[in-house]
């Protein structure tokens, strides 16, 4: 598959994810999360990129179930599941079709501000669910911060891979964590 093909392939499947987490709920995120999942690790994954879908599934864990359980989110049925299989879901797309903005810090603090919030109030609308307006600053300060994070290691680590390339590393040793 070419650089491009795989890149489609990636934002499709996390695309297609969270149509299904919110659309379907809980008992489609439980079928489809895993599978996207297989898919996206068989056909797709760095060595090592399965720390990112855990570690920012138990961030979702800890910030979405913590607005739940204050209020902020307000949804029926007792766990979110649905809501936090779209963190390991935007994981896939760390290393892949979002790669390129993490060399962009403050771009990439913007689209977290905008781009997570607006994320929560699209599905939210979909699925049914209420947010308070205070937990969507919340959410922007969240994501602000998260994407601030990546592009702050990710960039890092692509700029010094680039630098590795140019004296003569692969690019596959370059970009593996």
């Amino acid at each position: 598959m070419t650089r491009g093909g795989a890149l489609a392939v990636n934002a499709l499947l996390f695309q297609g994810g969270w149509f299904l987490c919110v659309l379907g709920g809980s008992p489609w995120a439980l079928v489809a999360t895993p599978l996207i999942l297989l898919v996206h690790w068989r056909w797709l994954a760095r060595p090592g990129e399965w720390r990112w879908w855990l570690g920012l599934l138990l961030a979702g864990i800890v910030v979405d179930g913590g607005l739940v359980a204050v209020g902020g989110i307000e949804m029926e049925g007792s766990l979110p599941l649905w809501l936090w299989a779209l963190w390991p879901l935007f994981a896939t797309t760390l290393h892949h079709c979002l790669a390129w903005l993490w060399r962009y810090r403050a771009l990439a603090i913007a689209c977290g501000a905008l781009g997570g919030p607006l994320s929560y109030l699209s599905g939210a609308a979909l699925a049914g669910v209420e947010i308070r307006p205070w937990a969507l600053a919340i959410e922007a300060i969240v994501w602000a911060g998260l994407c601030a994070g990546l592009a702050q290691y990710l960039g890092r680590r692509r700029a010094s891979g680039h630098r590795r390339r140019a004296i003569g590393s692969s690019r596959d040793d370059a970009d593996q964590e």
